[in-house]
């Protein structure tokens, strides 16, 4: 397959496609589908989205309408992110990977119960549990793992632990979270939120990733941070570092209502959604969303694009993310308003 005329990091280039990667990029004399301009970016990753559409990951069904809705909306490929919840439920959804005609399922991220239960937000406290690498190992497909490393044998998990570790909801301080990463923990789960603030003399485990240069997931709605830190972010740890996650739950794609997440009830006004005592729980955004989000707060138009696409890419050990000879061919076509046209993923 050759697309023509696609304007490519600000230049116009023909790509070719076979097997599903990019084998050739540049200038092409040969027939192909004609894009008259319009810009291509890379496909991109969400790695913590727990559904859209009226659907959740743990549903265990009808995943396809969150896939689908994905991919209309420029999200090539994604982590379905699980809740804090019964172990058996969440075996139940985790066992198999369905293979959908939307964005494409990498694997689960398990976003509890290893958690803590002051900064459990929207989870479910009656099933927050000590991390346990035996019961975490008989769970298949898991690509995330997001816990709070002052829980007793997190160190321990951490060190045996073949998933990607995420350091999140969690009270921990920062000689606890500097002992986590350097047992393996590479990120951090939706920075600010369900963790201590970056206090000048309680840096926590926010400064103890600063000091490390690990990963960080950021929930870029508008609502979650204040535009200010997410700018601060983006200048402490940069395009190859920050990841632009949705964190988006089931009322994605559609209106304010009352709606079940994790075995609550979550009330959506205005698009912010909020547990019934208050606590924001989840986003109503989806990734490009996001993206276009930080454009507006003034990160540059290619960084913004990386941080959800490349940067998660290269946390996951993927290749993708890029336009670029040898990488899966996921990419999304945009308009000149930016947006989405269409999108193909591998």
């Amino acid at each position: 397959m050759i697309y023509k005329n696609a304007k490519i990091n600000g230049e116009i280039k023909d790509i070719r496609i076979e097997n599903g990667v990019f084998t050739e990029i540049g200038k092409i004399n040969e027939n192909g589908i004609d894009l008259e301009g319009q810009t291509l970016i890379p496909g991109l990753i969400d790695i913590h989205t727990h559904g859209a559409m009226g659907v959740d990951t743990m549903d265990g069904k009808d995943i396809e309408k969150i896939s689908e809705y994905l991919l209309n909306n420029g999200i090539t490929s994604w982590l379905p992110t699980t809740m804090t919840v019964d172990m058996a439920d969440i075996k139940r959804v985790t066992d198999t990977i369905p293979d959908t005609n939307g964005a494409k399922i990498l694997g689960y991220h398990l976003e509890g119960p290893y958690i803590s239960k002051n900064r459990k937000g929207a989870q479910n406290e009656k099933y927050i549990k000590n991390p346990d690498i035996d019961e975490f190992k008989s769970l298949k497909n898991i690509k995330m793992v997001t816990l709070a490393p002052e829980l007793s044998g997190s160190m321990e998990f951490i060190k045996n632990c073949d998933a990607v570790v995420s350091i999140g909801h969690t009270d921990c301080d920062y000689e606890t979270a500097l002992t986590a990463i350097k047992n393996g923990a590479k990120c951090l789960t939706h920075t600010f939120n369900a963790m201590p603030p970056l206090h000048h003399r309680e840096p926590g485990c926010i400064g103890a990733a600063i000091d490390e240069n690990i990963y960080v997931q950021v929930i870029c709605d508008g609502l979650h941070i204040h535009k200010s830190v997410i700018k601060m972010l983006y200048r402490t740890f940069g395009a190859d570092r920050m990841i632009l996650i949705s964190d988006s739950m089931r009322s994605t794609g559609l209106g304010d209502g009352e709606y079940e997440f994790g075995g609550q009830m979550i009330d959506v006004k205005g698009g912010v959604a909020k547990t019934k005592d208050g606590a924001l729980a989840g986003s109503t955004s989806n990734l490009m969303d996001c993206v276009k989000k930080a454009i507006e707060f003034g990160i540059p138009l290619y960084d913004a694009i990386k941080m959800a696409s490349e940067t998660p890419a290269r946390l996951l050990g993927l290749k993708k993310g890029k336009i670029q000879v040898g990488y899966d061919a996921d990419f999304v076509v945009l308009d000149r308003d930016f947006n989405v046209e269409f999108a193909v993923n591998s």
